[in-house]
C-alpha cells in the first residue's frame, strides 16, 4: 500500500502544530485570550514603571481588559506606547483617561477613568495617558519635610545613649532591681516563718471569741438574775451583822458581858483550874470519892 504522506510532510506538520501551540499557549499563560473577540486601544506615557504585558485594565475595580503590548516610541522620544486589550462590548468615552497605579509590592494597574459623555472613541484610538504619583511616592513626598526632624531626633538619641550618667543610671537600676528581688526574697521567707505565728493568732482569737460568748452568756444570765432582791437580802444580813455585832460590844447584854467582864473570865478560869484539880485528885484516890460494898 503506497503512504499518503511523507515523512518530511509529517514532520513538517509537527514542527506547524507545536509553533501554534507555543504561539497560542505563551498568550494564555499571559492572560490573553486569542478566541475572545476584543478591542483595541492605545496610550502613551512617559513612565510605566511596573506596567508589564497582560497587567489587567479595570474600571471602577472590575478587570475589563489587559495590557497587550509595550513599545518604545522612538519617534516620540521620552515616551512608551501601551496597547490595551479591552473587552469588545465596552465603549471607552471620550476624554477617558487610562491611569496608571502602581501598590505597595510594586504591582502596577492600568485604571479606566470613564468620562461622563454620548460620543466615544473607535477601536484604535489613543487614550489620554497619566502617570498619577504612586503610593511610595506619596509617602516618600511626606516623609521629606520630616527626614531632617527624625535626623536630628536621631542625633539626640545617639548623643543620650552614649553619656556616661545614662549608662550609670541603667546601673543603678540594674542594682535597685537586684536589691528588690532579695527584699521580695527576704519577705517571702519572713511571711513562711510568720505562718505558725498567725496560726496561734488565729487560735487566740477564736479563743477570745469563745471567751465574749461566754461573758454574753453570763451578762444575760445576770439580767436575768433578781438583783433587786439579792441586794435587799445582802442589805439585810449586813444589818443583823451589824446588830449582832452591837450586842456582842455591849456590857448590858449576857453575850457582851461575858466577853466584856473581866472578873467573870477569871472566876471562869479559876473554876475550870479547880476542876481539873479535882479530875486529877479523883484519878490519884477513886476510894476517896467512890466506895464499892459488897453484899
Amino acid at each position: 500500500m503506497k503512504k499518503k504522506f511523507s515523512k518530511e510532510v509529517i514532520i513538517g506538520i509537527t514542527v506547524l502544530a507545536s509553533l501554534l501551540i507555543l504561539f497560542f499557549g505563551i498568550d494564555y499563560l499571559k492572560g490573553i485570550n486569542v478566541f475572545k473577540a476584543a478591542n483595541y486601544y492605545y496610550v502613551s506615557y512617559t513612565n510605566v514603571s511596573g506596567l508589564t504585558v497582560s497587567s489587567p485594565v479595570t474600571v471602577n475595580g472590575f478587570k475589563v481588559g489587559l495590557v497587550r503590548d509595550i513599545q518604545y516610541e522612538y519617534d516620540n522620544p521620552g515616551h512608551v506606547l501601551v496597547e490595551l486589550s479591552l473587552d469588545k462590548q465596552l465603549k471607552v468615552p471620550h476624554g477617558t483617561e487610562a491611569l496608571i497605579t502602581t501598590d505597595m509590592l510594586g504591582t502596577a494597574t492600568v485604571v479606566l477613568n470613564m468620562n461622563d459623555t454620548t460620543s466615544f472613541h473607535n477601536v484604535g484610538d489613543k487614550l489620554i495617558g497619566k502617570t498619577p504619583a504612586g503610593l511610595m511616592d506619596n509617602i516618600s513626598s511626606q516623609l521629606m519635610p520630616i527626614m531632617p526632624k527624625i535626623d536630628s531626633l536621631l542625633t539626640a538619641v545617639n548623643t543620650l545613649a552614649s553619656d556616661p550618667a545614662l549608662l550609670n543610671s541603667v546601673r543603678r537600676l540594674d542594682n535597685i532591681t537586684a536589691n528588690l528581688e532579695t527584699s521580695s526574697a527576704l519577705l517571702s521567707k519572713m511571711m513562711n516563718n510568720m505562718s505558725p505565728t498567725l496560726n496561734n493568732v488565729e487560735q487566740i482569737s477564736s479563743n477570745l471569741n469563745k471567751i465574749t460568748n461566754d461573758l454574753n452568756a453570763v451578762t444575760a444570765e445576770l439580767k436575768e438574775m433578781p438583783i433587786d432582791e439579792t441586794m435587799n437580802n445582802v442589805y439585810t444580813t449586813t444589818e443583823n451583822v451589824k446588830t449582832l455585832t452591837n450586842k456582842l460590844n455591849s456590857p448590858n447584854s449576857s453575850l457582851g458581858l461575858l466577853l466584856n467582864d473581866d472578873a467573870l473570865y477569871k472566876n471562869m478560869s479559876s473554876t475550870m483550874s479547880n476542876l481539873d484539880s479535882l479530875f486529877i485528885d479523883i484519878k490519884k484516890n477513886p476510894k476517896r470519892y467512890i466506895s464499892i460494898k459488897l453484899l
